[in-house]
């Protein structure tokens, strides 16, 4: 009989991924919905270490799997890897991040073990009455969100996007149980030769690790618009984000979106700036802490959900509050 909440945690370089410590929060939820187990899949060479951390983040049992084929993520060993504990431990629900590992690995799965999987979640719970899972992503570009449930396979499992699920705090005193299962790999497992390694370190960080973010919609009229909203979040040392519209223009890139369709983001500090607030956009940033609109017009739906609106025209508000900030920062500095 299937039973356990299972979240697959990535780690790269022997450092785990965030996504994986925000899906164990979610696998609680559902797990006590359930009355039932939450349990980490941890995978890769000399990992052991890191299943205490995931125990204080909400695991009840940390399955590790060692070994040197582990090291690197190739889709063949960790297919195999992790087919057979779903196979050994029969879960009820098992949670990936829609991360390129999750995506390249997840549907690989679940075509193995013969069950559904549902891509890039953003809203998962126990229906009430027939305890399935209820699976919620955007569909027709995001215009449209789509509830999904598994009747009659196990697992049922899904993908979720980095920042949309809120991990739970650590927790020292939590205590678990930690069990190491052994795959025995053939030199037939390793389908491909990995050659070589090119690491490429960004001086951007990511917008879902950013702690305020400066965001510019269609209102900013074209994408030198971004040339003051940039001055305003390097006075901040912001990152800079975007609503779909400014993404589809091609006034910025694909990683800088916000939204349904773009990344989910919960920074302290969020600038809506010329963003109308369509709900798509919403859905990604409305967790954040204090949301600042500035939009001229008076009824756009994003001062329904902003701490703090202006309206007005963002080229003129823009510089003197970028202006502002600085002589406040030299006032600071001089006392």
């Amino acid at each position: 009989m299937s039973k356990d909440v299972f979240v697959f945690v990535e780690q790269r370089d022997n450092k785990l991924e965030k996504v994986g410590i925000e899906l164990l929060g979610k696998a609680r939820e559902l797990a006590e919905d359930l009355g039932q187990n939450v349990v980490a899949i941890l995978a890769g060479e000399k990992v052991k270490d890191h299943a205490n951390t995931l125990i204080a983040h909400g695991a009840d049992k940390v399955i590790v799997i060692e070994d040197e084929m582990l090291k690197e993520y190739v889709t063949e060993p960790y297919a195999k890897t992790i087919a057979a504990i779903i196979e050994k431990y029969e879960p009820e629900i098992v949670l990936f991040g829609a991360s390129s590992i999750g995506r390249d690995l997840a549907p690989r799965l679940a075509a193995r073990i013969h069950t559904g999987l549902t891509a890039d979640c953003t809203k998962l719970e126990i229906d009430e009455e027939s305890k399935l899972l209820l699976m919620t992503r955007p569909a027709f570009g995001g215009n449209l969100m789509a509830t999904i449930v598994c009747e009659n396979f196990r697992p049922q499992m899904a993908t979720v996007r980095p920042g949309v699920m809120q991990a739970l705090d650590q927790d020292e005193s939590r205590t678990g149980e930690v069990v190491e299962e052994k795959i025995d790999f053939t030199d037939e497992d390793m389908n491909v030769k990995i050659v070589s390694i090119d690491k490429h370190e960004s001086k951007k960080k990511d917008i879902t690790e950013a702690a305020i973010l400066v965001s510019g919609g269609r209102g900013i009229g074209g994408p030198e618009g971004f040339g003051p909203l940039q001055e305003l979040a390097e006075t901040l040392e912001a990152e800079i984000s975007s609503s779909r519209a400014a993404v589809d223009a091609g006034w910025i890139t694909k990683d800088h979106q916000v939204g349904q369709t773009g990344k989910t983001v919960r920074p302290e500090l969020y600038f809506a700036m010329g963003i109308s607030g369509a709900i798509q956009h919403l859905a990604g940033m409305e967790d954040s802490d204090l949301i600042i609109a500035v939009n001229k017009d008076s009824e756009a739906p994003i001062f329904e959900v902003a701490d703090l609106g202006v309206v007005g025209d963002i080229n003129a508000i823009v510089p003197k509050l970028t202006e502002a900030i600085k002589r406040e920062q030299k006032i600071k500095a001089e006392i």
